[in-house]
């Protein structure tokens, strides 16, 4: 990724100098994901309760804080944009109520009402999944998130908000 187009990425990821930018990231999609935080010194925090197998710990998706220039969300944004690796939650609450939050949102229930997992964190489900939403469900998504961030198919970057109970978006190409 050119550095102008970092730049322009991460411009807009920390547009609101109050808030969190927390990025929520599918160890299924990512190789080495566990392994790279660790190098680089981020607690990434799994959206799974419980005692996970290894392999499904792998798979998980994570919450990781991001911080503007390091490391981590340098390589995240050059490595991974573009390659469906998760999204971006920009929030004004602490991690630990944020987790609690995102965590609510990884079961939904089929018709049959069995529990299936929810992979709204794959950009391709999100940009998809949010239109469809009504009011209800969208306060339900964000909580308290004030805006949702993913790639779009060219790798664009879209952005969502909740306005008088209506999904607002724009949209900003990379290209």
């Amino acid at each position: 990724m050119p550095d102008s187009l970092l730049d322009m990425l991460t411009k807009a990821l920390f547009a609101d100098s109050e808030a969190q930018v927390y990025a929520v990231l599918d160890g299924a999609a990512i190789p080495g994901l566990l392994t790279k935080a660790q190098e680089c010194q981020i607690e990434p925090i799994c959206l799974y309760r419980g005692d996970l197998i290894p392999e499904l710990a792998a798979a998980a998706p994570y919450q990781v804080t991001l911080k503007r220039g390091s490391p981590f969300t340098d390589w995240l944004l050059q490595e991974g944009w573009g390659q469906h690796w998760g999204i971006f939650a920009v929030s004004r609450a602490d991690w630990r109520p944020l987790r609690e939050h995102l965590c609510s949102l990884t079961q939904v229930y089929d018709s049959d009402y069995q529990p299936i997992y929810f992979r709204y964190y794959d950009p391709r489900v999100l940009r998809v999944y949010l239109p469809t939403c009504d009011a209800g469900e969208l306060r339900t998504v964000f909580g308290p998130i004030t805006r949702l961030l993913c790639e779009d198919e060219e790798s664009g970057l879209l952005r969502f908000w909740v306005s008088g109970g209506e999904l607002g978006s724009d949209h900003l190409p990379l290209k």
